[in-house]
């Protein structure tokens, strides 16, 4: 990687833009129209489903941030930014909140969007076949636990479409944060008439995948690509610039950073550290904030995990200084579950900085707790077996952490390196004694991170029931004052990381970017720090 472009570099982007699709340009080869403004963007390899109530991973966070609205969500301002909502009201108790839809709000193909077709996902995320990660944040709705749990039947929902344009939740008690959760897949519409199940293949059907956003699925091959052409049906289409973006899936971050280099795509993200370097001091170079933590899961139900002390052992033991140095200049220790970078929207603070720091890392006090539970100097100590995804970050994390523990436990740990869908699967299923886990938040508020281990999160891998831990996040959801909430949420994160060692937080991470300067109104996702493209522009 160079630091700045060769001149042959550079005439290759220039021709690039005159025959490549693959680049910003004003007239695209192939599209016969000059006016026409597109983009490419690099992204991590083709992974989960595009049904938001379904099995969803990076391929549908990139789709849907620019083809699907939410009823409303937050702006980079923390002011309400009205989308398939026009407005809302709620009840004094905070448990009943009603929204009304914009009744201009259309389908990509011209049919309405209605009050159904958020229903439609809702329902079919509380079907646990479908396999949704964010089924659980349903849960504050009546009822919903329940059904999902097959406990109660589907009528009994506390969701209720009186009209077209109207939506009413009513919750089992007040939740302090329920606007955040707006944003997740699982309150995200899906049309009625195409999206019948998350097996069907309609998501990455052009003919049946409809969008109520800014673009919409034009064309997808699966491990390649996937096209966003502009949708003239969008009720807000005058403030949407581009005419298409392609998404284009590369396996790793190096191919990524060629790729843009190579004038083949405008925007490569999530790239590594070498990248800050290389184009140090250039235009193109766009750092940000990752709301997001690197950490592992460790599996309670394969001993010796099942012990606090080997945990709390394998905790101290790692030097989260030393890992960050050599994985890369863009990461940064972590001790906490929540992100380090992200903002307590009451006082503009971090929020991990709100509490003294969960935990210190003491190798003479790992060994001790390793002897306690019977493993003195790792005598005895069964091998276990770390999986994590290959990714050059992750790889290299894999092997300092094992170089680590053999020389400061002397404990074996076997690395087993999957592709990112495999890895997936396995943390799903359970079937794990350490796996990488990451973690980007979902909605602007800890309890993205915290709600993962409570016992009926959809996420927790690892086996965790504490209902001590489960009772205080509860009780943070319903608490209005936000100094008292703060404290209980501190509160379960140590808990959770500080006494109980649930998870390895490993390191919060910066987001280098290269982005084509001429391209200009990419935004950024308060709740995550992801790039957004739908209102972005050439020139």
């Amino acid at each position: 990687m160079r630091k700045r472009m060769t001149a042959a570099a550079a005439a290759l982007m220039l021709s690039c833009t005159l025959f490549l699709s693959g680049c910003v340009t004003a007239s695209p080869a192939g599209s016969g129209n000059e006016d026409e403004k597109e983009i490419t963007v690099a992204i991590s390899s083709d992974t989960g489903s595009m049904d938001p109530a379904g099995s969803i991973a990076l391929t549908y966070l990139a789709y849907s941030v620019s083809a699907l609205d939410e009823l409303l969500t937050y702006d980079e301002n923390g002011e309400i930014e009205y989308r398939a909502a026009e407005s809302y009201e709620v009840n004094e108790e905070n448990t009943e909140w009603t929204f009304h839809l914009r009744q201009d709000a259309l389908w990509s193909d011209g049919s309405p969007v209605t009050s159904a077709d958020f229903l439609n996902t809702i329902t079919r995320a509380l079907d646990p076949a479908s396999g949704s990660g964010y089924a659980n944040y349903l849960f504050p709705i009546e009822n919903a636990e329940e059904i999902y749990n097959g406990e109660a039947e589907m009528d009994s929902l506390g969701v209720e479409a009186p009209d077209d344009y109207t939506l009413i939740f009513r919750l089992e008690e007040p939740c302090v944060y329920f606007l955040d959760l707006l944003r997740l897949p699982v309150y995200t519409p899906s049309s009625t008439e195409n999206a019948d199940s998350v097996d069907s293949g309609w998501d990455r059907n052009p003919e049946t995948s409809l969008a109520n956003g800014p673009y919409y699925l034009k064309e997808y091959v699966a491990d390649q690509y996937f096209v966003l052409e502009k949708n003239e049906n969008y009720w807000n289409k005058d403030a949407v610039n581009l005419d298409r973006i392609t998404y284009r899936f590369f396996d790793d971050t190096q191919s990524m950073a060629n790729a843009y280099e190579a004038g083949e795509v405008d925007v490569a993200t999530s790239l590594s550290s070498t990248v800050m370097e290389a184009y140090e001091g250039e235009d193109d170079l766009f750092v940000t904030d990752q709301i997001a933590t690197r950490y592992i899961y460790m599996n309670l139900n394969v001993e010796p995990l099942n012990d606090v002390r080997v945990r709390e052992a394998i905790n101290l033991a790692i030097n989260r200084e030393e890992l960050c140095q050599i994985v890369g200049s863009d990461t940064e220790p972590t001790y906490n579950l929540v992100a380090k970078y992200m903002k307590d929207k009451n006082t503009g603070e971090y929020f991990v900085d709100g509490a003294p720091q969960p935990f210190e890392e003491n190798v003479e006090r790992a060994r001790e707790l390793l002897a306690e539970a019977g493993y003195p100097d790792g005598e005895g100590f069964p091998e276990l077996t770390y999986n994590y995804p290959t990714l050059e970050m992750d790889s290299n994390t894999a092997q300092v952490i094992q170089e680590q523990l053999r020389e400061n436990l002397n404990i074996t740990i076997n690395l087993e390196a999957q592709e990112l869908q495999a890895n997936y699967s396995t943390r799903y299923s359970g079937d794990f004694d350490l796996c990488r886990m990451n973690w980007t938040a979902d909605f602007a508020d800890p309890y993205t991170y915290l709600s993962m281990l409570m016992s009926n999160s959809t996420y927790n891998c690892s086996g965790i029931h504490d209902e001590t831990y489960d009772a205080i996040v509860a009780r943070s959801s319903s608490e209005s004052d936000p100094a008292k909430r703060a404290e209980l949420m501190h509160q379960a994160e140590q808990l959770a990381v500080g006494e109980q060692f649930y998870i390895i937080p490993l390191y919060a991470m910066k987001s280098v970017n290269l982005v084509n300067p001429a391209i200009s109104g990419i935004r950024q996702i308060p709740a995550s720090g992801a790039l957004e493209y739908r209102y972005a522009d050439i020139g």
